[in-house]
C-alpha cells in the first residue's frame, strides 16, 4: 500500500526526500522547484471538501512517486491546484517548469473541470469515466495524476466526516477503482477500495480488520516459516527465486466472502506467498516444487501466463495445504510480470525516461503496444451495461474522432468531431432537432453551423412547432456532421414529400369519384380492385401516374356493375331471395326472416360499407365490415356461420357509431379546435381519448354519423385543423 505522508504542514525541503525517491540530478531539482513554488501558494488554502491544499499536494505526490512516475508527472501533481490559485495559472506553470509539465497540469485541470460539471448529475458515472480515459489521447499520465489525487482525497475523508463523503467513496468504488484496475495500477486500486470500504461500511471494515489483527503475529510467524521452507526447496532444485509474503487487502477479502458465500476462515489467500523467478520456464518449474512440497487444493489453480487477464495481468495462482494443515495461496511470476502487476502502466514511464529503455528497444515497443491497447478502454464501461460488441464500440468512440459536450443540466453527449448545435439537438431528441432555431454555447449565442469543442455547455433554442431547413442538408453550409442528424433530416423531408404526394393523389381520386357520381364508394374496395392493400398506396400511385385516369374510371365502373349486375339476354334470372327488415340499424339478413342484428364494435360498419354477418350464440347476427380482421378470424374458425347481409332502410334517421384516430403536433387548444371542427360538420361526439408523447398528441374520438358521406366530411374538417398529421378511420 502507498505510504501516506503525515498531514501536518511540512516544509518543501522535508517533503523532497520521499517525493524525489529514485530521481537524480535535474529530475530531482525539478520536483524540488515544484515544491518550493507550491508551498507558499497553497498556504492556508483548502479544497472544496475542506482538505488543506498543501497536504493534498504532498499526498498526491507521494502516490505518484510510489508508483514510479517520472519527474514531470510528479511536478505536475504537486502543482495540481495552481490554475485555481492564479490567473493564467497554466501558462505560468509552462513558463516556470516547461511545456511538458504545463500540458500535464492543463490536462489534469480539464478532467477536474469536467468532473465538477457532471458531479450533480445522477447516473453519469459511465460518461465521466469515458472523459477520464479520454485524457489518454494526449498523455496517460494525466489519468494517473487524477487517480492519485482521488486516492489522497479518500485518505483525508477516512479521517474527516463531511456531508458528502459517502458519495465520494461510492464514486471511487464505481468509477476510479475500476479504472485503476483496467490500467493495472494495482497499488492505487487496492488503497482506494480499502479506504472507500472503510467509509461506506465502517462496522464490516472494523470486523474484518479485527480478525486480521487478532491473528497478525501468528500469521507473520507462519508466513516466515513457509517462506524459509519454500526458499530452501527451490534452492535445492536449482531455481533462483525470491520468495515473500503477500498482504491481502480488506476490501478484496470482503468481496471474496460475499461473492462466494465464504466464512473468513475459508478465504484461502489471507495467508499467501509470492515467488519471483527470472524466466517463464522457471514459473512452471517452481510450480512443480510447490505442489511436490505441499498438497494442492483441487480447482484452486489458475494459469494466467498462458491465458492472461484482459488487463494483461500474468501469473500462476495455486492454493495448497501448507505447513500445519493451513491453507496457503502461492503466486508465481517473472520479474517483468511482477513489475506490471505492482506498478502497471506507470512502470513503463519510469523506464521510458531512464537509460535502461534506451538500451532496450523491445521495452519501447511493448510500451507503444500497451498504449494502443489502453486507447480501446474508452468504452469498456458502456460495453458491460449495453452489451455492445468491443469492435463496434471502439469504432463508435474512436478517440481522435469524438467530442464531448454538456447539456445545461450537466448530461454529457458524445458527438463526431466537428459537430454543430444542430447535431447536438438531434442527439438529444429528434423533435428538438426539427424545431431547433438557435443555440447558446457557454452562454453566448452562436450560428447553428458553429463547430463544437469538448467541454462546452450547449443550450438549444427551439420553436414551438415547425420543421428543419433544407439548407441543413447542404454540405457546403456545414450545418450537420453526424450521421444521425442527416438521417433524421432526410426522414422528415421524405415524410413531407410523401404527405404532399398522398394529398395530391387523394384529390385526384376524389375528383374522379365526384365525376362518376360515386362519392360514397368505398376507397378500400377501390384500392383492392386496383391491386393495392390500402387507399394510401393507391393515392401515391395515382399521384406518381403509376395508375392513370382510365384505369381508375374502369375500376369505378366495375364497382358500380358489381353492385347492380345487368341481366344478359337469354339468361335465367335467379329467384329473388326474401329479405326482411333487420334490427334498428337497418341491416337485412338476406334470405332469412326477421332476425336480431347488431353492429360489431370492432370495426363499426356504416352504410354503404361492404358488410358480412356472423351468427353468434344468443345475440343474433353480428354485422362486420368485410375487411374486418376479427371477422376473418371468426370465419376461419367457423365458416358455416357466415351469412350475407345488406344495408336496408331503417325506420327513421339512423346514426352509426364510428371511431377516428388522429395524430397532431401537441399544443394548447388542440382538443378545442378538434371539437369545433366536428361541431361545424354537425357531428355528435360520444367519446374522446387523448395522449401526449414526444411532443405529439394522439387521439381516438368516437362519434355518430348517418353514412360514409357525412364521415368523409368530418374527416376533411379534421384534416384542416392546424398541426394535424394523420386522420384515419379506426
Amino acid at each position: 500500500m502507498v505510504s501516506v505522508l503525515k498531514l501536518h504542514p511540512q516544509s518543501a525541503a522535508a517533503a523532497l526526500e520521499p517525493l524525489g525517491a529514485g530521481l537524480e540530478g535535474a529530475e530531482r531539482a525539478l520536483v524540488a522547484r515544484a515544491l518550493e513554488f507550491a508551498e507558499p501558494l497553497y498556504a492556508g488554502r483548502t479544497l472544496s471538501i475542506g482538505e488543506p491544499a498543501w497536504a493534498h499536494a504532498l499526498g498526491l505526490g507521494a502516490s505518484l512517486a510510489a508508483i514510479g512516475m517520472d519527474a514531470p508527472a510528479r511536478a505536475a501533481g504537486l502543482l495540481f491546484a495552481v490554475p485555481t490559485c492564479l490567473d493564467e495559472g497554466v501558462s505560468r506553470v509552462g513558463a516556470e517548469f516547461g511545456a511538458e509539465v504545463g500540458a500535464l497540469v492543463a490536462g489534469a485541470e480539464r478532467l477536474h473541470r469536467l468532473r465538477l460539471a457532471t458531479r450533480a448529475s445522477a447516473g453519469e458515472q459511465a460518461e465521466v469515466l469515458r472523459k477520464m480515459v479520454l485524457g489518454m489521447v494526449e498523455d496517460i499520465r494525466v489519468v494517473l495524476i487524477r487517480l492519485a489525487s482521488r486516492t489522497q482525497t479518500l485518505r483525508w475523508l477516512a479521517r474527516n466526516a463531511v456531508a458528502e463523503r459517502d458519495a465520494w467513496a461510492r464514486e471511487a468504488l464505481e468509477l476510479y477503482a475500476p479504472l485503476a484496475n483496467r490500467l493495472g495500477v494495482w497499488q492505487l486500486k487496492w488503497e482506494m477500495e480499502d479506504l472507500a470500504f472503510r467509509i461506506l461500511e465502517p462496522e464490516l471494515y472494523r470486523r474484518i480488520a479485527g480478525m486480521l489483527d487478532e491473528r497478525r503475529a501468528e500469521r507473520e510467524r507462519y508466513i516466515a516459516e513457509a517462506v524459509a521452507e519454500l526458499q530452501a526447496e527451490l534452492a535445492a532444485a536449482g531455481i533462483r527465486a525470491e520468495v515473500a509474503g503477500r498482504p491481502k487487502h480488506i476490501y478484496s477479502i470482503w468481496n471474496k466472502m460475499r461473492a462466494k458465500g465464504l466464512d473468513f476462515g475459508e478465504v484461502y489467500d489471507v495467508r499467501a506467498l509470492r515467488v519471483i523467478v527470472p524466466e517463464v520456464k522457471d514459473c512452471y518449474a517452481a510450480l512443480g516444487v510447490v505442489h511436490n512440497l505441499w498438497q494442492p487444493i483441487p480447482k484452486e489453480f489458475d494459469d494466467y501466463i498462458s491465458r492472461p487477464k484482459g488487463n494483461l495481468y500474468q501469473s500462476l495462482h495455486t492454493a495448497v495445504i501448507g505447513p500445519g494443515a493451513k491453507t496457503l495461496e502461492v503466486q508465481i511470476r517473472t520479474e517483468e510480470m511482477h513489475r506490471h502487476a505492482e506498478f502497471g502502466v506507470a512502470a513503463h514511464w519510469r523506464y521510458k525516461e531512464g537509460a535502461g529503455l534506451r538500451r532496450a528497444g523491445r521495452a519501447e515497443s511493448a510500451f507503444d503496444e500497451k498504449i494502443a491497447w489502453l486507447r480501446q478502454l474508452l468504452a469498456w464501461r458502456d460495453e458491460v451495461a449495453a452489451g455492445t460488441s468491443w469492435a463496434e464500440k471502439t469504432r463508435r468512440a474512436a478517440l481522435d474522432d469524438t467530442i464531448y459536450v454538456l447539456t445545461p443540466q450537466g448530461k454529457v453527449v458524445d458527438l463526431p468531431a466537428g459537430s454543430t448545435p444542430v447535431d447536438f439537438a438531434y442527439a438529444l431528441h429528434t423533435d428538438l432537432g426539427h424545431r431547433c432555431r438557435g443555440a447558446r454555447v457557454d452562454g453566448q449565442m452562436v450560428p447553428l453551423n458553429t463547430p463544437l469543442a469538448t467541454g462546452q455547455r450547449v443550450e438549444i433554442l427551439a420553436a414551438k412547432s415547425g420543421g428543419p431547413s433544407r439548407d441543413w442538408l447542404n454540405p457546403e453550409h456545414g450545418f450537420v456532421r453526424s450521421a444521425r442528424a442527416r438521417q433524421k433530416l432526410r426522414q422528415w423531408f421524405n415524410a413531407q414529400a410523401l404527405a404532399a404526394t398522398l394529398a395530391q393523389g387523394r384529390a385526384i381520386v376524389e375528383r374522379e369519384l365526384r365525376r362518376a357520381g360515386a362519392r360514397e364508394a368505398s376507397l378500400e374496395e377501390l384500392a383492392r380492385r386496383l391491386g393495392f392493400a390500402k387507399p394510401e398506396a393507391l393515392f401515391a400511385a395515382v399521384a406518381r401516374e403509376e395508375v392513370n385516369l382510365r384505369q381508375l374510371q374502369a375500376a369505378l365502373r366495375g364497382m358500380r356493375g358489381a353492385e347492380s349486375p345487368a341481366q344478359t339476354p337469354g339468361s335465367t334470372a335467379a329467384p329473388a331471395r326474401r329479405a326482411r327488415p333487420g334490427g334498428p340499424a337497418g341491416v337485412l339478413v338476406v334470405g332469412v326472416d326477421r332476425l336480431m342484428t347488431q353492429l360489431a364494435r370492432c370495426c363499426k360498419p356504416l352504410p354503404p360499407d361492404a358488410v358480412r354477418g356472423f351468427v353468434t350464440r344468443g345475440k343474433g347476427v353480428s354485422v362486420h365490415r368485410e375487411d374486418c380482421p376479427s371477422l376473418a378470424r371468426l370465419a376461419q374458425r367457423a365458416p358455416e356461420r357466415l351469412v350475407e347481409v345488406a344495408w336496408g332502410s331503417a325506420s327513421g334517421a339512423a346514426n352509426y357509431p364510428v371511431d377516428v384516430v388522429l395524430s397532431a403536433t401537441d399544443r394548447k387548444g388542440l382538443l378545442r379546435d378538434v371539437g369545433e371542427a366536428l361541431a361545424r360538420a354537425g357531428i355528435h361526439i360520444t367519446a374522446v381519448r387523448t395522449q401526449s408523447r414526444d411532443a405529439l398528441a394522439y387521439m381516438r374520438i368516437g362519434f355518430e354519423v348517418a353514412d360514409t358521406a357525412q364521415l368523409s366530411r368530418a374527416l376533411a374538417a379534421l384534416r384542416e385543423v392546424r398541426g394535424m398529421i394523420r386522420v384515419a378511420r379506426a
